[in-house]
């Protein structure tokens, strides 16, 4: 009879764990990934770099837009920055991209296509370009407000990625300048931690202009700060920008009392956040 208590002791104790573990509920699967999603992002910058060159004139600028992607691998967006004026957009100080295109991966391969439209309201190209119509083959001059389109294709690889942009009109309202590209190569590296590294090298041949084709480059550094990331950055050039020499990437400020070498390096920080 002992026999038989501690043989039911002893089948109690240990099968009790066994019966609740195996009537325990299933883990849920995992949620699908929603079909349609839109995200904001705003940011503020010591100074606005566009492919190297100042847009800013040094100053601080304020950014943001909106995205939408859907599942497919379609998306859309809207992304806009405050610019000088004399960084060739006379009587504006406004930058608007709208842009669309399609995403898909192959596992840690990447491919994305699209088009995108810079506008710049309120600005006539015809009232004194920081793109001196002197450096154009052509001898040109465009009137009207200052745009860009281009079309583009990029692919990925875990944290490294190529794209090449090329322009189907006039480059920035530059006359002749339609087919000038773009060639973009970048990499950005999670440490973990919060913390990330990124550097990037870019190369613009700018159709017939004299002078104006660059490489321009970028290392930086970043902190992800509960959904703040804080940047920091050194952008350089090889731009011709000598203003004693009067070349092609000497700006003017709004009022035209002074210039700067738009390609010249800069350190840059920023804070960002994306919702």
């Amino acid at each position: 009879m002992k026999k038989t208590i501690i043989a039911s002791v002893l089948f109690a104790a240990f099968a009790a764990p066994v019966m609740a573990q195996s009537a325990a509920p299933a883990a849920p699967e995992a949620a699908p990934a929603p079909e349609h999603t839109l995200t904001a992002n705003v940011g503020l910058f010591s100074s606005y770099r566009f492919r190297g060159i100042d847009q800013t004139f040094g100053k601080p600028a304020l950014q943001g837009g909106f995205d939408y992607a859907h599942s497919s691998g379609f998306y859309v967006g809207n992304w806009n920055s405050n610019v000088s004026s004399g960084a060739g957009f006379p009587s504006g100080n406004l930058e608007m991209d709208f842009y669309g295109g399609y995403k898909t991966s192959f596992g840690d391969f990447g491919l994305d296509v699209g088009a995108i439209y810079y506008y710049y309201p309120g600005t006539d190209a015809g009232a004194g370009r920081a793109f001196s119509p002197t450096n154009n083959r052509t001898g040109a001059v465009h009137s009207g407000t200052v745009d860009n389109k281009e079309v583009y294709i990029g692919g990925s690889w875990k944290f490294i990625s190529l794209k090449y942009s090329h322009s189907v009109g006039d480059y920035f309202s530059t006359p002749d300048t339609k087919n000038t590209g773009y060639l973009d190569l970048s990499a950005n590296y999670d440490l973990g931690g919060g913390w990330g590294v990124n550097a990037h090298v870019g190369r613009l041949k700018f159709k017939n202009m004299d002078n104006a084709d660059y490489t321009d480059w970028k290392v930086g550094v970043t902190k992800d700060i509960a959904g703040w990331v804080v940047g920091a950055s050194y952008i350089g050039t090889d731009a011709k920008g000598d203003c004693g020499k009067g070349e092609f990437y000497c700006f003017s400020n709004s009022g035209g009392t002074s210039t700067k070498d738009a390609g010249k390096g800069i350190a840059v920080v920023s804070v960002s956040r994306s919702f």
